[in-house]
């Protein structure tokens, strides 16, 4: 993509780069916002998802109303919809790859449809990450397993990942992509800041204990 920082502002080329990259993160934001456990939830003939549990519209409070095949259809809708957004976006190059992956994320934490009350975005986390490198992702899911077998925290395994993800980019070489994760590291974050304080507190429920 041309260099729109040095580029003039009543440049044709300048506006149509912008508009390249408003249509990547928009058509990102789009994606990212659909609500697949809220959809595969009712399609199935289920309780509304935010009426149970956390209220949350991701897999992990899907999978708290006990079918664990909707709660991996929803795993897998919200990952593909990261990745899909990153891997056509960046057939017109790696900005709008980027920024369609950032629009994936911020569209299934806040989506316009349900007043902007969406998921933690681990999910699409990790399918973002796939459409950019293969070998960080399995980096996230090494970090992911090792702390969870050891902690018997899902929510600190997410957590540590996501630390690590930035990092790992980084020392791959991928210095845009290490900034961009650097960025969904800290929304993920704040959007797990209630997991974070219940993990202080000790309440957190581990993996396989029964609430």
């Amino acid at each position: 993509m041309p260099d729109i920082i040095n580029m003039p502002y009543d440049s044709p080329v300048f506006w149509t780069t912008m508009g390249v990259f408003a249509a990547a993160f928009l058509f990102g934001y789009l994606l990212g916002s659909i609500p697949f456990g809220l959809l595969l939830t009712k399609l199935a003939g289920l309780e509304d998802i935010r009426s149970i549990g956390s209220g949350n519209i991701g897999a992990t409070n899907v999978l708290r109303t006990g079918n664990r095949k909707i709660a991996a259809a929803t795993l897998l809708g919200d990952m593909l919809k990261g990745t899909v957004a990153v891997l056509v976006a960046a057939r017109f190059g790696p900005d709008p790859a980027v920024l369609a992956g950032l629009g994936a994320f911020i569209g299934h934490c806040f989506p316009v449809w349900l007043g902007f009350r969406g998921g933690k975005g681990v999910a699409t986390y990790i399918g973002i990450l796939l459409g950019f490198s293969l070998y960080a992702t399995l980096g996230f899911a090494i970090t992911w397993l090792a702390t969870a077998f050891i902690s018997r925290y899902s929510s600190l395994a997410a957590l540590l990942a996501t630390l690590a993800t930035p990092l790992i980019l980084y020392w791959l070489g991928h210095v845009q992509w290490a900034e961009l994760f650097a960025l969904l590291t800290l929304i993920c974050w704040y959007r797990h800041r209630e997991n974070i304080s219940r993990l202080f507190k000790g309440t957190e429920g581990r993996i396989g204990k029964k609430s």
